[in-house]
């Protein structure tokens, strides 16, 4: 059984749009179904940020930070 890897889809603006479980091979032989731009994101790495809608891909550190906080 393989480990699930987790991918967040980002936009122009390396916002996250969604997050997906799906392996690296299945996501590049459905391009189809997976449009536009696709990084891995960890679930269990201590030192990395697991991404959510709203967060911000850094492509120099390979990490996501949150959205800031409502202002009430």
């Amino acid at each position: 059984m393989s480990v699930p890897q987790y991918f967040a889809q980002i936009d122009e603006n390396n916002i996250v749009v969604s997050v997906h479980v799906v392996s690296r091979q299945f996501l590049d032989a459905n391009p189809e179904r997976y449009t536009g731009i696709y990084v891995e994101t960890f679930f269990d790495n201590p030192n990395k940020t697991y991404a959510g809608a709203g967060y911000t891909y850094d492509p120099k550190t390979k990490d996501f930070t949150a959205p800031p906080p409502p202002v009430d």
